[in-house]
């Protein structure tokens, strides 16, 4: 490392510096955000078109028949992506700092390690072995289908596949998120073409009347509440995002470029893929088209869409644990920062890798799973939007951010912002109290409000009031 006679650091003689800001939590500059609005729409695109999208439509299924799914996933996808994009899109793409690093304000340094450590860290390990069970079971198809026999939809070629996605994406991902871009500009069109068309080879093969007149699968009593929990199924699906777009949308060259990809994109290409899958489960019973494909499309066609699908699940898998690997880098002081990249992904992926060993269980627990998360993913973008738009007025200290318990403007005693971690436990308890997706109790009030948007605003007004409580002075200090 050198410094020109100002005094300035050259971080182009030192090549680990030079790739910090793609592997390390430095800020990005302007000439260091290299996609454009395609782009990120082919990146929003692929990861939205992986089999979980289909799952979801499945899911919905259980609940409400198809016109009142297609609302419910709307609303509920509409809402989460709504302020999810508002609680980590414009802040980071505008500062180029992913969203962990600014949420050092509302959490305190040791605050967002407690954070990503526990709810970041479970749920998008959650997700990734959910990806890679769905890649197993296209590869299970494909296999049965190239060798004439039923291999199983939670047998041993579904964990062979899964361990074999886990490792190409890991391939994937030391590579840096450049080529993680370029694989999705490949992909996502592809994708988007063979979505379509799994839709006109469903009605096809049924009929349209048939599709409109299905009964959902496991409905409640009260048609009113099972269109509610769908409503709010959905939601905990667009907020689920949240914990991948910031890292995301800071590689993005303008605002225009990071927030309508990151919601037009992600709501429309989720649409499609999760009709298809409310589709399938209405007429066929299954929403996964690794089940259904080969039947339908025939030997050649199918083979080549479940191809496609197990591609999505790997460069999906690529995006969520890039931006997870940056937190948890971020997050953990010294400790990690010494330790190399593939190194540091090579771990996340060790229970992910454990996972495919229970398929089955991953597929009966994702709506429980979904909750769950939503629950506090909420409460978290509750807390970041008032940090950001209402005490801070859009303003950091990108300096005093990364100084963090060195600096003084983001320093906490302890390294913990009491008012944040206070905030998340009201906001995910008032979620569970009002609708407790282990035993599907509700509160009569969830019919009225649902449970996730005013989770969100029950974990920002704590917030809000609890931080003029205990930190008024400094805040006032920093807007300064």
């Amino acid at each position: 490392m050198s410094a020109d006679g100002r005094g300035v650091v050259d971080v182009t003689s030192d090549p680990k510096l030079s790739k910090e800001y793609l592997f390390g939590t430095f800020p990005l500059l302007k000439g260091e955000r290299t996609w454009s609005a395609r782009d990120f729409t082919w990146v929003n695109t692929a990861l939205a078109i992986a089999t979980w999208a289909f799952l979801v439509g499945g899911s919905t299924a259980l609940l409400v028949g198809f016109q009142a799914g297609v609302a419910a996933m709307l609303i509920g996808n509409a809402i989460g992506l709504c302020f999810m994009v508002l609680a980590s899109v414009v802040a980071s793409q505008r500062w180029g700092s992913e969203q962990y690093t600014l949420l050092r304000g509302a959490f305190g340094v040791v605050g967002v390690g407690v954070l990503v450590f526990t709810v970041i860290l479970i749920t998008e390990m959650g997700w990734s072995s959910l990806l890679a069970v769905m890649a197993g079971r296209a590869t299970s198809q494909v296999a049965s289908t190239m060798v004439g026999a039923d291999l199983g939809q939670y047998g041993p070629v579904v964990t062979i596949g899964g361990l074999l996605a886990i490792l190409l994406a890991w391939w994937v991902l030391s590579r840096g998120p450049v080529t993680i871009g370029r694989l999705n500009s490949v992909i996502a069109p592809g994708l988007a073409v063979v979505t379509v068309g799994m839709m006109i080879f469903l009605i096809a093969n049924t009929s349209w009347d048939a599709l409109l007149s299905a009964s959902p699968i496991a409905p409640f009593d009260d048609s009113a509440l099972n269109f509610v929990i769908a409503v709010e199924f959905n939601v905990g699906v667009g907020v689920s995002w949240y914990p991948v777009m910031g890292s995301l949308s800071r590689l993005t060259r303008s605002r225009k470029a990071a927030l309508w990809p990151a919601f037009g994109g992600l709501l429309i290409a989720t649409m499609v893929a999760q009709m298809v899958g409310l589709a399938a489960a209405l007429t066929l019973g299954d929403s996964d088209p690794t089940v259904w494909m080969v039947p339908f499309g025939g030997s050649i066609l199918g083979v080549i869409v479940l191809i496609f699908i197990a591609f999505a699940n790997i460069t999906s898998m690529s995006s969520i644990v890039y931006s997870t690997i940056l937190a948890i880098r971020q997050s953990s002081g010294r400790l990690l920062t010494k330790v190399p990249w593939k190194v540091l992904t090579a771990a996340f992926f060790v229970l992910p890798a454990i996972m495919t060993f229970f398929p089955q269980f991953m597929y009966e627990q994702f709506m429980i799973f979904v909750a769950l998360s939503g629950a506090f993913l909420t409460a978290v973008c509750g807390i970041a939007l008032v940090d950001y738009f209402f005490l801070r007025k859009q303003r950091f200290d990108l300096r005093e951010l990364h100084l963090g318990q060195r600096g003084t403007l983001y320093s906490y005693p302890l390294g913990i912002n009491w008012a944040g971690l206070v905030a998340l436990a009201a906001g995910a308890t008032f979620y569970l109290w009002i609708y407790n997706p282990m035993t599907l109790e509700t509160q009569p009030l969830f019919l009225v409000i649902s449970a996730s948007l005013p989770a969100a605003v029950v974990a920002g007004v704590v917030y809000l009031v609890a931080s003029k409580l205990l930190y008024g002075k400094r805040l006032s200090e920093a807007r300064q």
